[in-house]
């Protein structure tokens, strides 16, 4: 008999309060900066098979609503009460998706019978490998990216498994913290399972039971109203990653968005091969991967902010995810920094979605902006150190309604700043500024968000900056029906002095005492013909230093003198500046990247999938890169952007490469 709605309703808060319940837990008792004030962790309730049925919407990250631990709970043969299962291995199970990401799962029983699961991760600061912080974009297979911890259980019928934490304090740089940090775990999970015996109690196991497979169906119920409002028909959006490699071109994820009644499908042919860097994500071609629906929760979730999130949401969509992709790679490629692909994912998923709820949804997210994790010794004490110092993030797009979030928005808004106090305090460096970086929001209607940066300068020998997740230092974030895309990002070495590098892409850094550090995200995309902006706006933005006085000219066409804006000049320099600009799309994506897509297009872009994904997995990268040099060796006469020169490039390197022929 299905549980009335009522009792749903009530059940369904108790739920999400037991999950809040856990993540207060694990925040306050946790030891690294990263967890206790960035708060990358999550808690959760699932159902026996492992589907999440209830998440925290307070504390902690929203990117594994939809989280299946069904895998790795089968992983293990048998629970006794008082077992923890554990994993940080991204391959065993698609659970976890990167090494530094440790999961852990509890059992909750009742009758000596299994009722739901308690689960729970954290991003430990460090997990050993090659890099301090585990992860850069250098590494090239998933053995560099730290130790490996295959499902197992850390502890046994209420005990320590002494062998399996010895193993893992022994691989990692700072284990009295990765220890500190996996006690918190514990603590959190055992919180849970507190909450859950307190709901059984409560509402009788039979309720409990039924209310789990409803509070599933609940959230599909209002995904698919949501998807019903929305137009049927095919929209495609693709974006790019600044690859790994030094000297590498663009890494693509294309989407082609099906909406059908009240169900879609993502079909993400068209996507890269998988590369010979770290920015692949661990999916195992599973229809409903966590990390394939977090832009699918964010989209819906901004169209009915009342949507339960849980499991069931992500019932409304499947993807197709070709083999050996970047969206779908093969052991033992390196997933490290799949957090920087999922960031374009998610933007890429808000970019189709916008174009069948333009008047809904916002313009691009900003990026490339790092997580800065550093390793260095303490002058005071002689003790090392690891830390996480600070998430530069940038903020969210400017949408139909007002700006985009300042500095921390969007797809990125649950990472936390870390006070400048507590990192001068517990990281020997000087912060020099934290702030918001000027003229960085895209111009529009409405601005898009502002990107963050930060300057700091080292005090010891030795100090090794690790910067992962940058990227935009050459595409933008993208700006929507006349809004302008954002600003590029920024990362310097010892910024206005002779000294000065710029250091692009560059994500592992050793520097000595007096060495200063400049880094900055990109900014958000604007919504809406900048010059429809009003002026008061404008000014304001102005005086608060986020835009300058060459900007508001330029880009707003506003005249702003005497600290008051000049309504007349206003009026006569826009009236010119519409006059003479030409006829803009749906999007903005900046200069770069259009200059990129006149030659690198559709056409091409089709020619090259079709090509690579008839060749071995471990060729795709290596003929990729000779395709793009080939074509960049073009001259511009035999451009036709129709797929032929594609082509043409493709059967010079298949007849240069003997062991490549041979294989087709």
């Amino acid at each position: 008999m299905a549980i009335d709605p009522v009792t749903l309703e009530i059940l369904k808060n108790h739920c999400r309060a037991a999950a809040e319940s856990m993540a207060f837990t694990l925040y306050r008792t946790a030891h690294s900066t990263f967890v206790k004030e960035t708060e990358d962790f999550t808690t959760g309730l699932t159902t026996p098979e492992g589907l999440t049925f209830a998440t925290p919407t307070e504390l902690g990250a929203t990117w594994f609503v939809g989280l299946n631990y069904g895998n790795v709970i089968k992983a293990i043969d048998h629970y006794d009460e008082g077992d923890i299962g554990m994993t940080n291995d991204p391959y065993s199970g698609y659970v976890c998706t990167h090494s530094p990401d440790m999961h852990i799962w509890k059992p909750v029983f009742h009758d000596g019978e299994i009722v739901c699961f308690v689960v729970g991760h954290i991003h430990n600061t460090d997990v050993g490998g090659a890099v301090p912080a585990s992860l850069s974009r250098t590494l090239s297979e998933v053995h560099q990216e730290g130790i490996r911890i295959p499902p197992t259980k850390i502890v046994r019928r209420g005990e320590i498994n002494q062998e399996i934490l010895n193993v893992l304090l022994a691989n990692v740089r700072m284990p009295e913290q990765n220890w500190g940090d996996l006690k918190a775990q514990i603590a959190s999970v055992n919180t849970g399972e507190r909450r859950v015996h307190e709901m059984i109690a409560k509402f009788g196991v039979e309720t409990f039971r039924e209310g789990i497979a409803g509070l599933l169906d609940y959230a599909e119920a209002q995904a698919r109203d949501i998807m019903r409002e929305l137009p049927d028909g095919r929209y495609f959006f693709a974006d790019y990653l600044d690859e790994d490699v030094a000297g590498g071109y663009p890494c693509r994820i294309a989407l082609t968005l099906d909406i059908h009644g009240d169900g879609c499908t993502f079909d993400f042919t068209g996507s890269d091969p998988q590369i010979e860097g770290s920015v692949n994500m661990p999916t195992g071609g599973a229809e409903r991967h966590a990390l394939m629906m977090v832009g699918l929760v964010y989209v819906l979730y901004s169209l009915n902010p009342r949507l339960f999130l849980n499991s069931g949401v992500c019932r409304v969509c499947t993807c197709i995810m070709p083999d050996g992709t970047i969206v779908n790679p093969r052991f033992p490629a390196a997933v490290g920094l799949r957090t920087l692909s999922v960031q374009r994912l998610q933007g890429v998923i808000i970019g189709a979605f916008s174009q069948a709820a333009q008047d809904r949804l916002p313009a691009g997210p900003a990026s490339g902006g790092p997580i800065m994790n550093v390793n260095t010794i303490d002058n005071r004490t002689g003790r090392r150190v690891v830390a996480s110092i600070d998430p530069i993030t940038g903020g969210a797009g400017g949408n139909p309604r007002e700006d985009g979030t300042e500095g921390s928005g969007a797809n990125s808004s649950f990472l936390k700043n870390t006070p400048v106090e507590i990192n001068e305090a517990e990281v020997p460096i000087k912060i020099l500024r934290y702030g918001l970086a000027r003229d960085s929001g895209g111009p529009g209607k409405h601005r898009g968000g502002m990107a963050t940066e930060l300057r700091f300068e080292a005090q010891a020998p030795n100090t090794r900056i690790t910067a992962r997740n940058r990227d935009r230092s050459r595409f933008t974030s993208w700006g929507m029906l006349g809004g302008r895309a954002g600003s590029q990002s920024r990362f310097l070495l010892n910024p206005g002095t002779d000294r000065e590098e710029n250091l692009g892409n560059t994500d592992i850094l050793k520097i000595g005492p007096g060495d200063v550090v400049h880094i900055g995200s990109g900014g958000a995309g604007g919504w809406g013909d900048p010059l429809e902006r009003d002026p008061e706006a404008v000014l304001t933005d102005v005086k608060r230093h986020m835009v300058s006085a060459g900007s508001a000219e330029r880009d707003y066409g506003v005249v702003i003198a005497g600290g008051t804006v000049e309504a007349a000049a206003t009026a006569v320099l826009r009236a010119r500046l519409a006059a003479g600009r030409a006829e803009g799309g749906f999007f903005d994506f900046g200069p770069e990247r259009t200059a990129y897509e006149a030659e690198w297009t559709e056409g091409n872009y089709t020619a090259l999938t079709e090509l690579l994904a008839g060749l071995p997995v471990h060729w795709r990268f290596f003929v990729k890169h000779r395709i793009f040099e080939a074509v960049d060796a073009l001259p511009p006469e035999r451009r036709r952007g129709d797929g032929s020169e594609v082509r043409d490039s493709y059967a010079q390197v298949v007849g240069r490469y003997p062991q490549l022929a041979a294989l087709l």
